[in-house]
């Protein structure tokens, strides 16, 4: 399995960096069977993060014609407006480091980074990677706003950081409140953390999991809540 984790503007480093450790430990364990690399719709370039201007670098452009996953990170930056003092950023502080990025990416609301990559070139690449039923594309947080943003999630189960939940509703998407959802081809995860859930539960699925487990114990790291799918009877009110 080759798996593209796409960086843009904006992008949040945990959203990226969990996933792409748990890919590369699986690639180890499983003797290379995974393969995991960093790219971006321009191609190879040094994309700044929204938190605190740390920038990672893509090596090559989002190509779903070369991966069987292309997952999605979110965005970092400020989640409600104030007037003094640093913004509440997904669980983090905002960090204003002068020259470290440049000030349309730094310290922006997470719906504006967000917004922002409707006008480049990633919605046409993931709309073609949605096509294709041989990749799977995952999400995590916010991500799965980058997709249903671009029209792509209409009527299919999806879920987000939780304080997103009703817009991914209102795109037409049906918005789950669980950490993981399995969708078939689209599997999303809800708050950052939730990535390393997402890419061991990926892991699992595509790897199998004695794989899975072997990076679960590498880092020390046990996979939380059940993955939500379609499936079984619909419960009663508890």
């Amino acid at each position: 399995m080759h798996a593209q984790i796409v960086l843009f503007d904006g992008f949040d480093p945990l959203d990226v960096v969990a996933p792409f450790e748990v890919l590369h430990a699986g690639g180890t364990a499983s003797g290379g069977s995974v393969t995991v690399e960093l790219v971006s719709a321009e191609g190879a370039r040094e994309v700044v993060s929204g938190t605190g201007g740390l920038t990672l670098r893509a090596t090559a452009a989002l190509d779903p014609e070369r991966a069987d996953l292309v997952l999605v990170p979110g965005a970092s930056g400020r989640v409600s407006e104030a007037e003094d003092g640093p913004e509440e950023v997904f669980g983090e502080a905002a960090v204003d480091v002068p020259g470290a990025a440049p000030a349309d990416v730094i310290d922006q609301p997470v719906p504006v980074l967000i917004g922002r990559t409707l006008t480049t070139g990633l919605p046409a690449l993931l709309r073609a990677a949605m096509d294709d039923a041989s990749v799977t594309v995952a999400t995590v947080c916010g991500g799965s706003l980058v997709l249903a943003l671009a029209g792509l999630l209409e009527g299919r189960h999806a879920t987000t950081h939780h304080l997103g939940l009703d817009l991914l509703d209102a795109t037409g998407a049906h918005a789950v409140r669980a950490r993981v959802v399995d969708d078939g081809d689209l599997v999303t995860g809800a708050g950052v953390t939730s990535g390393l859930d997402l890419a061991l539960y990926l892991l699992e699925r595509e790897a199998g999991p004695r794989i899975a487990h072997a990076v679960e114990e590498l880092f020390a790291h046990e996979r939380r809540g059940t993955v939500w799918r379609d499936l079984g009877p619909v419960p009663a009110a508890l």
